[in-house]
């Protein structure tokens, strides 16, 4: 079993930055694709950036230019920096992961989502 759990939402001012962190536990052997994905309040839920476990990142055009993905595969962590806050960047974060376990199944885990606010 995988699980993942973010932190670091809250509420900012437009133009302002707020930096994303999910860390993942269990029984990992392996993570492949990570990756951040945002939920509005119309329920639509979109990807915002992954990066793979070889560094090669995805972004929604949307946020191209203002967010960067990172990851340590070391520590089992992703974050995301996101500069330029638009009120439209407004939902909830969820950090999504996919691999092996280290009984070879394959698992695809959702953290529980953290709201991120851009309003002045």
């Amino acid at each position: 079993q995988v699980q993942l759990v973010e932190s670091g939402g809250g509420l900012v001012q437009p133009g302002g930055s707020l930096r994303l962190s999910c860390g993942a536990s269990g029984a990992i052997f392996s993570i492949n694709v990570m990756g951040w994905y945002r939920q509005n309040a119309r329920n639509e839920r979109e990807l915002v950036a992954t990066i793979s476990s070889a560094g090669t990142t995805n972004y929604a055009d949307s946020v191209k230019g203002r967010f960067t993905i990172s990851r340590d595969n070391a520590k089992n962590t992703v974050s995301l920096q996101m500069n330029n806050l638009k009120p439209e960047d407004t939902a909830v974060y969820y950090c999504n992961g996919g691999g092996r376990t280290t009984a070879d199944y394959p698992y695809d885990t959702w953290g529980q989502g953290t709201q991120v606010t851009v309003s002045s």
